[in-house]
């Protein structure tokens, strides 16, 4: 897209909209920080899809460990998007959380849509290798008290240390101005009841 838009509403429909107006099998990416709404937003983009639904890539199979915000953006970029733009075949690899390894490796063929979603997917690498990029934001107080009750303490003691591999990659990607679509989630994920009813969740 040539120019970037923001809208109040979550629309998954819209999203799929532009992306299809793009290309036939676009990439599209979805992007912003933890506990803003992108994996439950994703499902919706996914569900909306008309035919065959894309494949879909979570950022969070691929960081090597809590430390591993930044190796994950670059392999989607290496092994994942570059390859797919260029042989048409491209490739990640699962990180196993229990046993702290790669584990097996997944595909992806160009000619198939192809979402991806997560913390670090949208960078200046990336943003010329999808079609259709999209950014979720909301209040800090808000995302991270969804992010800590979601993961039910996992992630208490590592918010800090992710917070921080976050800030330096925002600082020096500025992946909100590389969005054609930004959403400002604030009000949606502080509504009662919006994680029961399936509205939310990064």
């Amino acid at each position: 897209m040539s120019s970037r838009s923001r809208s109040v509403r979550l629309d998954a429909s819209a999203v799929v909209r532009a992306a299809l107006a793009e290309s036939r099998a676009p990439v599209v990416l979805v992007d912003g920080p933890s506990g803003a709404g992108k994996s439950t937003f994703a499902d919706a983009i996914v569900a909306a899809w008309p035919g065959v639904a894309p494949q879909l890539v979570r950022m969070d199979d691929l960081y090597p460990g809590w430390a591993g915000l930044e190796p994950a953006s670059h392999q989607v970029v290496r092994d994942l998007l570059l390859p797919l733009r260029s042989s048409g075949v491209g490739h990640w690899r699962r990180w196993d959380w229990a046993a702290s390894r790669a584990g097996e490796r997944r595909v992806a063929r160009a000619g198939h849509p192809l979402v991806i979603e997560g913390c670090g997917c949208l960078t200046r690498a990336s943003a010329s290798l999808a079609d259709l990029r999209v950014w979720l934001n909301a209040a800090d107080d808000v995302r991270k008290r969804r992010a800590l009750d979601r993961d039910r303490g996992a992630f208490d003691a590592h918010w800090d240390m992710w917070q921080r591999q976050w800030g330096r990659l925002v600082a020096r990607e500025s992946p909100v101005s590389l969005a054609d679509l930004v959403f400002d989630t604030t009000a949606v994920l502080a509504a009662p009841g919006a994680a029961a009813r399936g509205t939310v969740s990064p």
